[in-house]
């Protein structure tokens, strides 16, 4: 079977395949549907850059820079792993030929490295530190395609959705903390036509375990780990197994582990089906079905967790009431279960929705303001933006973008004059690319 994430097949002419998929790039652009040769991730990623109008021609925006950006990486988690990154991959970086990077989950750069040539190579694409690499700002490439898809991938040249990106060939894997389940980011390799092998991949993913593996030994005792913040279905992780929940399963897991005194059948199923009359025999098999899948992890009478579990949602929670609104948008990976109508996770999903967004214009910061709007939960928040307006020096230029959107969204409200107020956003529910199962 040939593996979907490489970008070519053994004997492919690299020069014709450039050809072909920017020809299908053009075509794209122009608005003709995409299809083979072009790879289904690649069109997948092609579409989702297409749908948050990424750009096609133009730089990634640089989001850190200074004190903050310096601040922030040195917290992060991945700052442990870097003497793995550099022992495994240092030498091709300093080859003359390649750069290693490493993103947080956000496709933010935190360390791009290599050798001087190159770096000012891809400076002019601004693939430097503090840049923004997610598909929604910089379209189809490899860290920020290796983040959407949550999988290590190739992307090969004309595959790039951003045309100055096109002469580059890039490879990159995500890197999950293995205790909980949570992304951490990605390590690309990026260079010449050359990376377009099974060897550039394979690097890339043992160095991505390697990396992994070192963090997971200085880390706490395993313990039960819930994920479900901007997924439709939770991941699980007991005791360093990962498990993937249906969507079902997702809400009972976080109704129970926001609830660890327990919950009757009764209060169970208010919580899931609302005021509908349920037979208690639907309760009953779906507790059944859980419990085959996670065990003893499930007991009963009251239904409840019979280990503490511990949640990104309570994570969130309680970074928000700490005042730690940079760690807790880093915890927001988005709604939680966005599709889910069961009546107990709607009230816990727009309560934390509605705490972040009243913190974030208390503080009136526009960091804050700004990366929340460029979310697909904030981008159309009109009173975040009108926040984020009121933050900034008069005459800063950096005013005139959300200035334009401020008013756009207004027109589109039917709003004039007066401040805007959370009633005037959208009813807007966001879906996530979902990742493979583990």
């Amino acid at each position: 079977m040939v593996n979907p994430w490489l970008a070519m097949e053994a004997g492919t002419d690299p020069v014709e395949r450039t050809r072909t998929v920017r020809r299908a790039h053009e075509a794209f652009l122009a608005g003709e549907a995409v299809a083979p040769p072009v790879r289904r991730v690649v069109a997948e990623s092609w579409r989702r850059s297409a749908d948050a109008r990424a750009t096609s021609d133009g730089a990634a925006p640089i989001e850190l820079d200074g004190t903050a950006l310096h601040s922030y990486r040195d917290a992060h988690p991945l700052a442990r792993a870097m003497p793995v990154f550099r022992d495994l991959l240092g030498a091709i970086a300093e080859d003359g030929a390649h750069l290693l990077a490493v993103c947080d989950p956000l496709g933010r750069l935190l360390w791009v490295e290599g050798h001087q040539g190159v770096l000012r190579k891809a400076e002019q694409m601004n693939f430097v530190v503090g840049a923004r690499w997610d598909e929604r700002h910089a379209g189809t490439n490899a860290p920020g395609t290796a983040l959407a898809s949550d999988h290590a991938v190739q992307i090969f040249a004309a595959e790039h959705y951003n045309r100055q990106v096109q002469r580059w060939t890039c490879a990159a894997a995500p890197l999950h903390d293995l205790r909980t389940g949570r992304l951490l980011g990605a390590v690309d390799i990026t260079g010449g036509d050359h990376l377009a092998s099974p060897h550039s991949l394979a690097l890339v993913q043992a160095t991505a375990r390697a990396a992994e593996a070192h963090l997971a030994a200085s880390a706490r005792e395993p313990g039960v780990f819930l994920t479900a913040l901007g997924r439709d279905e939770a991941l699980l992780v007991v005791d360093g197994e990962r498990l993937r929940l249906g969507r079902r399963h997702s809400e009972i897991m976080v109704l129970l582990a926001q609830h660890p005194e327990g919950l009757t059948g009764d209060q169970l199923s208010v919580s899931l089906y609302g005021e509908r009359e349920m037979r208690p025999v639907t309760l009953r098999a779906e507790m059944s079905r859980l419990r085959h899948l996670v065990g003893p992890l499930i007991s009963s009478r009251p239904y409840r967790l019979g280990r503490p579990v511990e949640t990104d949602l309570a994570a969130a929670e309680r970074e928000v009431s700490d005042g730690l609104l940079d760690a807790a948008l880093d915890t927001y990976r988005g709604p939680l279960l966005p599709l889910s109508e069961a009546p107990g996770v709607r009230r816990l999903r727009d309560g934390l929705a509605d705490r972040m967004r009243r913190a974030l214009l208390g503080t009136r910061d526009p960091g804050r303001l700004c990366r929340w709007s460029h979310t697909p939960w904030g981008e159309d928040d009109l009173e975040i933006w009108e926040a984020l307006v009121d933050a900034l020096p008069e005459r800063s230029p950096a005013r005139s973008a959300p200035s334009a959107t401020a008013r756009r969204l207004r027109a589109a409200y039917g709003l004039t004059a007066g401040p805007a107020t959370p009633r005037t956003r959208p009813a807007r529910r966001a879906t996530f690319a979902q990742p493979p199962p583990p």
